[in-house]
């Protein structure tokens, strides 16, 4: 497809002198046969040019991109330039890449021969996680007396997939866990005589329980040999998210739902690692997104495909029709994490949700606080605009902790932090469930 014809800097050049010759033959007339002959052949010339320049140049464009990328990396793109006609050809390439994203290298000058190829690498910064789309790429081509440029659509669509930056997630993992164990994946606390899970026969120790004897083993045997079991591996995690408008806050440049995602992912990796299942179903925004618990590898990543498209709505959540949903679905007993953003408003809600879990599953409730509040009340009080800040802050917060107080939830059931501060509190709690053999 082409567009408009447009001069180029090079006829812009030749209409200027022409100019200016006639600025000159005005004041010596002998010079006006050579400004009109000038401007005869300058016009004979662009006319000859712009049609020559008419038909789409015999190009081929390929695009080279990987299908999935992680958010906020440079990734790189490789335009392929193929010049099938029997001309040389000199352009300026451009791409039709989202727009918001960082970019580096274009726009880009090649020259091609006839039946040769270039070959152009830029790179981009995606902004935000979801499907991204490229259109065809814009090409500015000369005219064979460089005269005039035309701009030409060629090439083919290209979508990708824009997914959390996993790497750093798997940082997070190990960050929040250094404390607790070596490495992730190695954080399982077996305890002599307890868990679900049977793992080995082995001779009695002092301390063993009577009831974890085996006796037809010990007759067998002639000497007392106790069953040893480990905490039970098949487990479900399932994260109940909100989708809802107050997802929509901001830290700095992230968004209070790019915290909670991450902090989904980051424990579903260690969860995962500790032979669980996990699982998650959204709330509050235009869709209802249901992924049954999953166990392994694969069940972290159908998590990671699941979720990474979904944005926050300008929508009020539900909680108890997202806790009825959730019950519906999930016929074992369950670690369900809700994730949300907690208002005085919502403390009879959201209660009432918890109790209807709590009846089957193990229930905590993670509530982001905005970290502007906390800066703000940790600021000097210098001025009466000050003043009228952190007034407004600290009446935002007390209403915060009573509705808090009025949900009835016990301490280690909640969790009030800032989003930045969610991925470890989040893997931290869940080690001492699991430690503690709650589920």
């Amino acid at each position: 497809m082409a567009d408009a014809l447009m001069p180029s800097r090079t006829l812009l050049l030749v209409a200027g002198g022409w100019a200016l010759l006639g600025a000159a033959a005005s004041h010596v007339p002998a010079l006006l046969p050579l400004w009109q002959g000038a401007g005869l052949a300058a016009l004979v010339a662009a006319c000859a040019d712009a049609w020559l320049s008419r038909s789409t140049p015999q190009l081929r464009v390929e695009r080279e991109l990987a299908g999935v990328w992680p958010v906020g990396t440079w990734n790189k793109v490789t335009l392929k330039l193929h010049n099938d006609g029997g001309r040389a050809l000199a352009l300026d390439l451009y791409d039709d890449y989202p727009t918001s994203w960082g970019m580096q290298g274009l726009p880009h000058a090649s020259a091609i021969a006839p039946g040769a190829y270039a070959a152009v690498t830029y790179t981009l910064c995606p902004d935000q996680r979801g499907p991204a789309s490229f259109g065809a790429a814009h090409l500015r081509v000369r005219s064979p007396l460089r005269l005039w440029q035309r701009m030409h659509r060629l090439g083919e669509s290209s979508s990708i997939k824009v997914f959390p930056d996993f790497s750093k997630l798997l940082g997070h993992t190990l960050s929040a866990t250094d404390r607790r164990a070596p490495a992730a994946g190695a954080i399982r606390k077996r305890r002599r005589g307890e868990g679900t899970d049977f793992r080995q026969l082995r001779e009695y120790r002092d301390g063993d329980s009577m009831r974890s004897i085996d006796w037809k083993a010990t007759a067998r045997r002639q000497k007392p040999i106790t069953r040893e079991y480990q905490e039970e591996r098949d487990q479900q995690v399932v994260f109940l998210l909100d989708t809802g408008r107050r997802m929509l806050a901001r830290d700095d440049v992230t968004t209070h739902f790019d915290h909670a995602l991450n902090a989904v992912l980051t424990l579903g990796f260690l969860a995962q690692k500790q032979g669980d299942a996990v699982g998650l179903m959204t709330f509050g925004g235009e869709e209802t997104r249901w992924l049954a618990p999953s166990k392994g590898r694969n069940g972290l990543d159908r998590l990671l495909a699941g979720v990474y498209d979904v944005q926050p709505a300008e929508m009020a959540p539900d909680y108890l029709q997202a806790a009825s949903n959730l019950l519906n679905r999930l016929s074992k007993r369950a670690f369900v994490v809700i994730i949300t953003n907690l208002r005085d408003e919502d403390d009879t809600a959201l209660r009432s949700a918890c109790e209807l879990m709590s009846s089957k599953h193990l229930v905590i409730c993670a509530s982001l606080r905005e970290k502007v509040m906390d800066g703000t009340r940790a600021k000097q009080v210098d001025t009466f605009a000050s003043a009228l800040r952190y007034s407004a802050t600290v009446h935002y917060l007390q209403q915060r902790r009573d509705a808090i107080r009025r949900l009835g939830i016990r301490a280690e059931r909640l969790i009030d932090i800032t989003p930045d501060q969610l991925s470890t509190a989040l893997v931290n709690r869940y080690l001492d469930i699991k430690e503690s053999g709650q589920l």
